[in-house]
Protein backbone atom coordinates (compact mmCIF):
# COMPACT_ATOMS: atom_id res chain seq x y z
CA UNK A 1 0.00 0.00 0.00
CA UNK A 2 3.02 2.33 0.74
CA UNK A 3 4.18 2.27 -2.69
CA UNK A 4 0.65 2.79 -4.12
CA UNK A 5 -0.04 5.80 -2.49
CA UNK A 6 2.26 8.32 -4.63
CA UNK A 7 -0.26 7.43 -7.30
CA UNK A 8 -3.44 8.37 -5.19
CA UNK A 9 -4.87 11.41 -4.33
CA UNK A 10 -7.53 12.40 -1.70
CA UNK A 11 -11.17 12.48 -2.71
CA UNK A 12 -11.19 15.72 -0.88
CA UNK A 13 -8.61 17.58 -2.87
CA UNK A 14 -10.50 16.37 -6.41
CA UNK A 15 -13.98 17.80 -4.94
CA UNK A 16 -15.08 20.95 -7.74
CA UNK A 17 -17.17 23.34 -6.47
CA UNK A 18 -18.78 26.89 -7.91
CA UNK A 19 -19.79 29.45 -5.09
CA UNK A 20 -20.55 33.16 -6.28
CA UNK A 21 -23.27 36.03 -6.38
CA UNK A 22 -26.60 36.24 -8.30
CA UNK A 23 -27.08 39.89 -9.66
CA UNK A 24 -30.74 40.47 -11.08
CA UNK A 25 -30.96 43.50 -13.87
CA UNK A 26 -34.26 44.14 -15.11
CA UNK A 27 -35.29 40.50 -16.27
CA UNK A 28 -32.09 39.30 -16.37
CA UNK A 29 -30.71 37.40 -13.92
CA UNK A 30 -26.43 36.65 -13.83
CA UNK A 31 -24.81 34.11 -11.42
CA UNK A 32 -20.65 35.23 -11.43
CA UNK A 33 -19.09 32.44 -9.80
CA UNK A 34 -15.81 30.99 -9.11
CA UNK A 35 -14.78 27.58 -9.86
CA UNK A 36 -12.24 25.73 -7.31
CA UNK A 37 -10.53 22.50 -6.67
CA UNK A 38 -9.88 21.64 -3.31
CA UNK A 39 -9.10 25.55 -2.63
CA UNK A 40 -7.60 26.64 -5.50
CA UNK A 41 -9.11 28.93 -7.68
CA UNK A 42 -9.41 27.11 -11.45
CA UNK A 43 -11.87 29.13 -13.62
CA UNK A 44 -14.61 31.54 -13.36
CA UNK A 45 -18.54 30.44 -14.11
CA UNK A 46 -21.05 33.03 -15.68
CA UNK A 47 -24.97 31.94 -16.30
CA UNK A 48 -27.33 34.08 -17.60
CA UNK A 49 -30.90 33.48 -17.65
CA UNK A 50 -33.49 35.77 -19.10
CA UNK A 51 -36.61 35.58 -16.63
CA UNK A 52 -39.45 36.27 -19.52
CA UNK A 53 -38.89 33.23 -21.88
CA UNK A 54 -38.25 29.53 -21.01
CA UNK A 55 -37.34 28.76 -24.45
CA UNK A 56 -33.72 29.44 -24.69
CA UNK A 57 -33.65 29.68 -28.98
CA UNK A 58 -36.41 32.21 -28.76
CA UNK A 59 -34.14 34.65 -26.83
CA UNK A 60 -30.33 33.61 -27.65
CA UNK A 61 -29.74 37.02 -29.56
CA UNK A 62 -30.99 38.79 -26.82
CA UNK A 63 -29.29 37.02 -24.10
CA UNK A 64 -25.86 37.14 -26.17
CA UNK A 65 -26.23 40.86 -26.88
CA UNK A 66 -26.46 41.39 -23.15
CA UNK A 67 -23.23 39.03 -22.12
CA UNK A 68 -21.34 41.20 -24.54
CA UNK A 69 -22.50 44.19 -23.02
CA UNK A 70 -20.42 43.24 -20.23
CA UNK A 71 -18.39 39.93 -21.17
CA UNK A 72 -17.49 41.71 -25.12
CA UNK A 73 -15.67 39.01 -27.15
CA UNK A 74 -15.51 36.32 -24.62
CA UNK A 75 -19.28 36.12 -24.77
CA UNK A 76 -20.10 32.42 -26.54
CA UNK A 77 -21.07 33.05 -29.98
CA UNK A 78 -23.35 30.05 -30.53
CA UNK A 79 -25.85 29.15 -28.12
CA UNK A 80 -25.28 25.88 -25.70
CA UNK A 81 -26.44 22.75 -27.45
CA UNK A 82 -29.30 21.01 -25.35
CA UNK A 83 -29.26 17.37 -27.47
CA UNK A 84 -33.14 17.96 -29.22
CA UNK A 85 -33.95 20.34 -27.20
CA UNK A 86 -33.36 23.36 -28.83
CA UNK A 87 -36.56 24.82 -28.94
CA UNK A 88 -38.12 23.01 -25.59
CA UNK A 89 -38.67 24.38 -22.27
CA UNK A 90 -35.55 24.80 -20.16
CA UNK A 91 -35.76 23.42 -17.18
CA UNK A 92 -33.42 22.97 -14.47
CA UNK A 93 -32.12 19.73 -15.29
CA UNK A 94 -30.96 21.42 -18.24
CA UNK A 95 -28.73 23.67 -15.78
CA UNK A 96 -27.56 20.95 -14.03
CA UNK A 97 -26.00 19.17 -17.12
CA UNK A 98 -24.72 22.20 -18.60
CA UNK A 99 -22.79 22.27 -15.22
CA UNK A 100 -21.75 19.07 -15.16
CA UNK A 101 -20.26 19.88 -18.39
CA UNK A 102 -18.55 22.61 -17.06
CA UNK A 103 -17.08 21.10 -14.15
CA UNK A 104 -15.71 18.08 -16.05
CA UNK A 105 -14.06 20.40 -18.66
CA UNK A 106 -12.43 21.74 -15.83
CA UNK A 107 -11.47 18.55 -14.43
CA UNK A 108 -10.08 17.34 -17.71
CA UNK A 109 -8.16 20.23 -17.81
CA UNK A 110 -6.86 19.60 -14.11
CA UNK A 111 -5.68 16.72 -15.34
CA UNK A 112 -4.03 17.23 -18.54
CA UNK A 113 -1.81 20.06 -16.87
CA UNK A 114 -0.83 17.28 -13.51
CA UNK A 115 -0.12 15.13 -16.71
CA UNK A 116 2.58 17.38 -17.89
CA UNK A 117 4.09 18.00 -14.57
Amino acid sequence: MVKLKGFFQNAKANKLETRGTRYQYSDFLVKIGTVTVGQSGRGISVEVDYCPCAVPGDCWNLILEFMQSFMGNHAPSVPPVFGAKHDAMYSPADTMVQYMELLNKIRKQQVTVAGIR
